[in-house]
């Protein structure tokens, strides 16, 4: 399985970047793991670059738009999606919109719309909480310790 990652902007904060970065490697484990950062918030740019994402895997990529108004998930139900994924051989990409959020017509061709909750996240948190939630659920997949979930 691949997932792919599409960010607006940069994670400049290092101990931030460190800890999404051990995030990173721990899904790598189980997954090949992308992660593409869309310097500026332009809506043009963050389509092009999903439109490039979506080329590579010639109709396998399955967009996932990480938005407030999404279908918030418990982690037994997001590792239910992802396994999912893994089982149909798809390759999900998350996409991240900046402080406007996602463009709608990208928004508008996402296979399912995600949300990590009803409040506002930094958007640095609300990377390394999707990192945290994708480790969590591989692990849930298979029945390891780090999980608690009942």
């Amino acid at each position: 399985m691949k997932l792919v990652i599409v960010a607006v902007g940069r994670m400049k904060d290092r101990s931030a970047r460190a800890l999404l970065d051990e995030y990173y490697q721990r899904i790598r484990r189980y997954s090949s793991l992308e992660e593409l950062e869309v310097i500026d918030d332009r809506s043009a740019r963050l389509a092009d670059t999903v439109d490039r994402v979506v080329s590579a895997h010639k109709g396998r990529a399955e967009l996932v738009a990480l938005e407030v108004t999404g279908k918030p998930l418990n982690s037994t139900a997001f590792a239910e999606r992802v396994g999912a994924r893994l089982e149909s051989a798809a390759v999900p990409v998350f996409i991240l919109g900046g402080a406007t959020g996602i463009p709608e017509a990208l928004s508008d061709r996402a296979a399912w719309k995600l949300s990590l909750g009803p409040m506002t996240l930094p958007h640095r948190l609300a990377r390394i909480t999707l990192a945290e939630q994708l480790y969590r659920a591989f692990t849930i997949l298979r029945g390891e310790p780090y999980a608690r979930e009942d």
